[in-house]
């Protein structure tokens, strides 16, 4: 009986330990989109080019767009999993450049019950924020 019970314990602590695939997922997707925003700021301080980031599903299959980009420069447009939603904080666009300083922007992801928040004060890249009472991205 002693044995099953420590059995029981250990389970339940190692299950407790795993995180969630939908959490994993969109770290995943949260890191790639950090860096395609700073490439694409990269792009528009080094061309002159005004860019703005649109998270707009549409027809033709794309998440998100990046308007003001070269063709010559083409970026992803589609998240790695099709659940994947995001809302701009306040906006309906993230301006990316070409000014070196940017107003602070806010990006949510979500992918079913998991929620992160990608940001910049205008100066620093786009990194994850912890939110109070949630738990921090691996």
């Amino acid at each position: 009986m002693v044995v099953v019970a420590l059995i029981a314990i250990a389970v339940g602590v190692v299950s407790l330990s795993l995180r969630d695939g939908d959490s994993d997922r969109l770290d995943q997707e949260a890191a790639r989109l950090s860096a395609l925003l700073e490439t694409a700021r990269a792009e528009a301080r080094a061309s002159g080019l005004s860019v703005r980031w649109l998270p707009t599903p549409d027809a033709d299959g794309r998440n998100f767009r990046f308007i003001g980009l070269p063709e010559s420069r083409p970026l992803p447009e589609r998240w790695m999993d099709e659940r994947v939603v995001a809302q701009i904080e306040g906006a309906n666009a993230l301006v990316l450049g070409p000014e070196a300083i940017l107003p602070p922007q806010r990006v949510v992801l979500r992918l079913e019950r998991a929620r992160l928040v990608l940001s910049t004060d205008g100066l620093s890249p786009f990194t994850v924020q912890v939110e109070a009472g949630s738990i921090a991205p691996s």
